[in-house]
C-alpha cells in the first residue's frame, strides 16, 4: 500500500476563555501560561515525529487550538523555523494558523506572515454582538472587520471564516445577515456550520435559552447555501464553502484519508506504514504533554486498524466531502478491495444515504449530507 498524501497538524492548547460551546482541547490561558516551555515541548516532538514522517514530503501544515494567536510571531515563527529544518516541507505548502479577533493584537499579522504563515483562519462566529456574547465570545463585531482589514493589509492573500448559525435567538434573517457580513469582507473561504450541544460542554449541561428547533435550522442552512452559491462559493464540503481554488487543502487531506503527523497536547495522528494504517495521539493536558515531551514521550504503540475499521474510519471522513469519492481512492488509502466498500455501504445504500454511479463513484444522498451522523453510523462494526 503506497502511503497517501501527508499533513502536519501543531495544537496549541490556550484560551483566553473557553467557550462554552467548544468541545476541543483548549485551556483558559492564565496570566501565566508557559508559553516559550510550550513551544520548547513542540520542537522536541516535532524533531520524533520528523523521524515517523522519514522524509516524505509535507503538504500541508495546521496551527490550531485552542488559540494559536495567543502565541506572539516570534513564537510562532520558532515552531515554523524548526518544520522546515526538520521536514521535506513542499515549496508550495498550505501553512494555516487559526485566529481569534481578539487575540491578534498579540503580534501584527505581518509578523506571522513572515513567520511562514500563509493562511489565516478566523474565528469570527456571528456578526451579531447579541449573538456573540451568548456565544461567550470576548471579541465584538468591529474586531472581526479590524482583524480581517489587519490580515489583508499585512499581506494575506487566503483567509477564512469561521461563521456559525442556529444561535440563540436566531431566526432565518439574523443567519442571512451574518453571511452577508462575512461574504462582504471577501474572504476566499468560508467554514459555516451549525451550533449543535456537544457531550462535555457547558452548552450541553446547560444548554442555552431560544435554540432553533430542527426544522427552523434547516431552512437557515437552505436559504444560506444558495446565498453563498449566488456569491459564488462553492460547498465541496459539508460545512465548507471556498472560491475557484481555494479549498483547504489541508482538511481535504483529512476528508481523503490522508496521513497526518500530531504535534501538541492532545494531537491525534494517522500513519500509513508497511503493516498498515495505525492511528496515535499525544497526552491531552499541557502540563502532562510538557512533561512527557521532556521525558523522552514517545506516542504509545497502537495496533494497525482491522478491514472493519478501516472502512469505517474511511466514510467517516470521506462521507464529508459533498461531490463524493471515487472507488480508487478508498482502495489507494485503505489496501483493500472496493467490494468491501460496497458490502459495508448496504444499509445506507437501502436507506437512501449513499449512492454509487456507474463508474465506482460513491457520493451522499442530499438526505445522506442532511443526516450525516446517520450516514457515517450506517458504516459503524458490527
Amino acid at each position: 500500500m503506497n502511503p497517501p498524501p501527508l499533513s502536519l497538524y501543531v495544537h496549541l492548547p490556550w484560551c483566553v476563555r473557553k467557550c462554552p460551546y467548544c468541545d476541543f482541547n483548549s485551556h483558559t490561558a492564565g496570566r501565566n501560561a508557559p508559553r516559550d516551555r510550550y513551544v520548547d515541548a513542540l520542537l522536541g516532538d516535532l524533531e520524533a515525529e520528523a523521524r515517523i514522517a522519514n522524509g516524505r514530503n509535507v503538504e500541508t501544515v495546521f496551527l490550531g487550538g485552542g488559540t494559536p494567536s495567543l502565541f506572539s510571531p516570534r513564537q510562532i515563527g520558532r515552531v515554523t523555523g524548526h518544520i522546515d529544518r526538520h521536514f521535506s516541507l513542499d515549496a508550495a505548502a498550505e501553512i494555516t494558523m487559526e485566529a481569534n479577533p481578539g487575540t491578534l493584537e498579540c503580534g501584527d499579522p505581518a509578523g506571522y506572515l513572515a513567520a511562514g504563515v500563509n493562511r489565516l483562519s478566523i474565528g469570527a462566529q456571528s456578526f451579531s454582538d447579541v449573538s456573540l456574547r451568548a456565544l461567550g465570545r470576548i471579541h465584538e463585531s468591529d474586531d472581526i472587520r479590524r482583524a480581517f482589514d489587519d490580515a489583508r493589509d499585512a499581506g494575506f492573500d487566503n483567509l477564512n471564516l469561521d461563521v456559525m448559525f442556529a444561535l440563540p435567538g436566531q431566526d432565518v434573517a439574523g443567519a442571512l445577515a451574518d453571511l452577508e457580513a462575512a461574504i462582504g469582507l471577501g474572504p476566499e473561504h468560508l467554514s459555516w456550520y451549525q451550533l449543535t450541544l456537544e457531550p462535555n460542554t457547558v452548552f450541553h449541561a446547560r444548554p442555552p435559552a431560544g435554540l432553533p428547533d430542527g426544522d427552523l435550522a434547516a431552512e437557515m442552512e437552505l436559504m444560506g447555501q444558495a446565498l453563498l452559491a449566488d456569491r459564488g462559493y462553492r460547498r465541496y464540503e459539508i460545512s465548507a464553502y471556498a472560491t475557484p481554488g481555494r479549498e483547504c487543502r489541508h482538511n481535504l487531506n483529512y476528508w481523503s484519508f490522508g496521513d497526518y503527523l500530531a504535534v501538541g497536547a492532545g494531537a491525534h495522528g494517522k500513519h500509513t506504514g508497511a503493516d498498515g494504517v495505525r492511528r496515535y495521539r499525544k497526552p491531552s493536558n499541557p502540563l502532562s504533554y510538557m512533561q512527557a515531551i521532556e521525558t523522552g514521550f514517545d506516542a504509545e504503540p497502537t495496533e494497525p486498524l482491522g478491514a472493519d475499521e478501516l472502512v469505517f474510519e474511511f466514510v467517516l471522513n470521506a462521507s464529508r466531502l459533498v461531490g463524493g469519492f471515487p472507488e480508487s481512492t478508498f482502495e489507494d488509502r485503505t489496501g483493500l478491495d472496493a467490494r468491501q466498500l460496497a458490502f459495508a455501504a448496504g444499509p445506507a445504500v437501502d436507506r437512501g444515504l449513499i449512492e454509487r454511479d456507474g463508474q465506482g463513484f460513491w457520493r451522499p444522498t442530499g438526505l445522506g449530507s442532511r443526516f450525516l451522523n446517520d450516514l457515517q453510523g450506517a458504516f459503524l462494526p458490527g
